[in-house]
């Protein structure tokens, strides 16, 4: 915090200037006070930026989504001004240090203390993502370590600077290179998988004390960001591979902030925090915990924690099968009478054999024509993976080679509530596994529900299963949603 400088102005809206707090790529952010004496950090616009046409109309939308952000993990916005000679942004002040300067005072965080960090900047990426905002500029000077937790401040304006010839004009860079993410870094659209990149830098800065990508010129920290592998040295093992996670230089690869919440908390929804399991839910888990590829129909242990739903379902017989039912079914048919014949002019022993043969041919291919026994088909979820079973036959997918997952009716069109399919569409370069060939490439499973049985509470935890492992994967069928609200 500094004085405030003789060019600086005294008021921004009905607010008194009083310090500078900061100043950044957008602007300067000042301490303000309210009439009556509420303390608030206020952000101006460079002029320059604010003289770019489109960029008021798209500030204003931004600052409209910004306002819906809750949760525990971020200082809400509480007012703006979009269309004032300088257009401004004021959140609530949180006087704590940020995380560049604690790092900085005090060296690297304690293993528990970057754990509980991590979570609650994923909590906090939920919130601004479900406002439909993405941060863009996640980084350590924007993180407020206070007692009781991280708090995400300066959200939802940066996208509104994109496309600015100011940009161009001045030199300035959207987010802080060394922690943006290689499409950012690139000039590409970014999506809510950016800010997890971010995550990873600041998760690693915040254990060794140094940025991942180093330090240096924008342009060499730029290129190793899109192209060099982050240094993860000194990163505690229980965390590296959660970290290594998010710095996948492919978006699809990465975990969602929801994702990054199982893996430190395990999958329990009610709210109280389990104890921290370091596991990344990547493909870095996958590989330390050896679990078997998407094609491999081997035997997959089960972890703890996790659900498992499962339906029975009535094998159709094979064509070879139906044709041997009948031959033998119609043998049995023509022994039968044949045995009452030879009652006529036989022992009754010999009849009664001839009997009894007639009967176990007549049965048998009944059994043959009924089908096979109803097998049990598996649907297992964990942080890490999709497991399905179909008697010898698994499929076991870890989430990162799942581009889409639904659940939907076997059949198109049909209403039949008791029959499922478990469908998912496998990243490029992922083999169907075999025997689970779906249509348009998918992988796919039937779930066939007995008449006996509500499928209902099954498909409910299936349902809500996918949602919390799977997170953005899992797209919910419109079909299934509608029986599930009945």
């Amino acid at each position: 915090m500094h004085d405030l400088q003789p060019d600086d102005p005294v008021t921004i809206g009905p607010y008194r200037l009083s310090a500078r707090l900061g100043e950044g790529g957008m602007g300067q952010v000042f301490l303000a006070v309210s009439r009556s004496g509420r303390r608030l950090a206020v952000k101006v616009i460079r002029p320059q930026i604010a003289a770019d046409p489109g960029f008021r109309e798209r500030f204003r939308r931004e600052v409209a989504a910004a306002r819906t952000v809750g949760g525990f993990w971020t200082a809400p916005l509480v007012d703006a001004d979009p269309d004032g000679s300088v257009p401004w942004v004021a959140s609530d002040y949180i006087d704590a240090p940020d995380l560049a300067a604690l790092v900085r005072e005090r060296g690297p965080l304690p293993e528990a203390a970057v754990l509980s960090l991590a979570a609650g900047l994923a909590e906090a990426l939920e919130a601004v993502h479900r406002a439909g905002l993405v941060h863009r500029d996640l980084k350590p000077s924007n993180i407020l370590v206070t007692e009781d937790g991280p708090r995400v401040i300066d959200f939802g304006i940066s996208k509104a600077v994109e496309g600015a010839t100011a940009l161009t004009d001045t030199g300035l860079v959207v987010g802080t290179p060394g922690f943006m993410s290689p499409e950012q870094a690139m000039g590409e659209p970014v999506a809510p998988s950016s800010d997890v990149f971010s995550l990873g830098a600041v998760l690693a800065y915040a254990a060794t004390g140094r940025a991942p990508f180093g330090e240096g010129p924008v342009p060499t920290l730029l290129y190793r960001v899109v192209h060099d592998e982050p240094d993860l040295d000194g990163v505690p093992p229980g965390l590296r591979p959660l970290v290594a996670d998010c710095l996948d230089k492919s978006p699809d690869l990465r975990p969602t902030p929801s994702g990054v919440l199982n893996v430190l908390l395990g999958p329990d929804a009610a709210g109280r925090p389990a104890p921290p399991r370091p596991r990344a839910a990547g493909r870095a888990d996958a590989e330390a915990a050896g679990a078997p590829g998407p094609a491999e129909a081997t035997e997959t242990a089960v972890p703890d924690g996790t659900v498992e739903v499962s339906a029975g379902l009535l094998a159709e017989p094979s064509r070879r099968s139906d044709n041997g039912g009948c031959l033998v079914f119609l043998g049995g048919l023509t022994v039968l009478p044949g045995s009452v014949v030879v009652a006529l002019f036989a022992p009754w022993l010999v009849a009664a054999l001839v009997a009894g043969v007639g009967l176990a041919v007549f049965v048998a291919g009944g059994f043959l024509l009924s089908g096979q026994p109803t097998v049990r088909r598996t649907v297992t979820l964990t942080g890490a993976h999709l497991h399905c079973r179909s008697q010898q036959r698994v499929w076991s997918s870890a989430w990162p080679d799942v581009a889409r997952v639904t659940v939907r009716p076997a059949t198109e069109g049909a209403r039949d509530e008791r029959r499922w399919q478990v469908a998912a569409t496998l990243r490029k370069g992922v083999p169907v596994p075999t025997g689970f060939a779906g249509k348009g490439g998918e992988a796919a499973m039937r779930l066939d529900f007995d008449a006996s049985e509500d499928p209902r509470p099954a498909l409910r935890e299936l349902d809500a299963a996918l949602r919390r492992h799977a997170g953005e994967r899992y797209s919910p069928d419109a079909v299934l949603t509608a029986y599930l609200d009945r």
